[in-house]
């Protein structure tokens, strides 16, 4: 059986450092176009086949509540950076779709993100603690599955 002391001590040194690197990630983000958030549901989108996803499979994916992405995707649509069509399979659904103008920005925004991910993590690891960190993190999410939506 795992070390309860060492388990949380585990635990909230991971959550502090995911706190301190998103707030400086989202302080340096690189868009004046699209906001943070924004960006997190057109990276989700634009990593699903066709670049489309049912709605509520989009709130699986994003760290926001379903409220809150139902007006994220609504203000993406009215600058014509994601199409949202009823499901034909299910009229009470909604997919969301990256549209080619929402695909270019984002992979625009994306160079820029992913430099200041890498001078943020990449900078502070070996590429052999960078794999090290995904394959536990991967473990972690993975062995979460059961109970939380990843």
């Amino acid at each position: 059986m795992t070390d309860r002391a060492a388990a949380v001590a585990a635990w909230e040194s991971l959550f502090r450092a995911q706190v301190a690197i998103m707030r400086s990630l989202v302080a340096d983000f690189p868009s004046r176009e699209i906001s943070f958030n924004e960006y997190d549901v057109m990276f989700n989108l634009s990593r699903q086949p066709d670049r489309r996803i049912r709605l509520r499979e989009l709130n699986q994916h994003v760290l926001l509540t379903q409220p809150s992405v139902s007006r994220l995707v609504d203000r993406l649509v009215s600058r014509g950076y994601v199409d949202k069509v009823t499901d034909p399979l299910d009229g009470r659904g909604a997919i969301v779709e990256l549209t080619d103008a929402g695909y270019a920005l984002f992979r625009r925004v994306a160079v820029g993100h992913m430099g200041t991910i890498t001078d943020r993590v990449g900078d502070a690891l070996s590429t052999e603690e960078l794999a090290q960190l995904t394959a536990l993190c991967d473990r972690l999410r993975l062995g979460t599955a059961g109970s939380v939506t990843d």
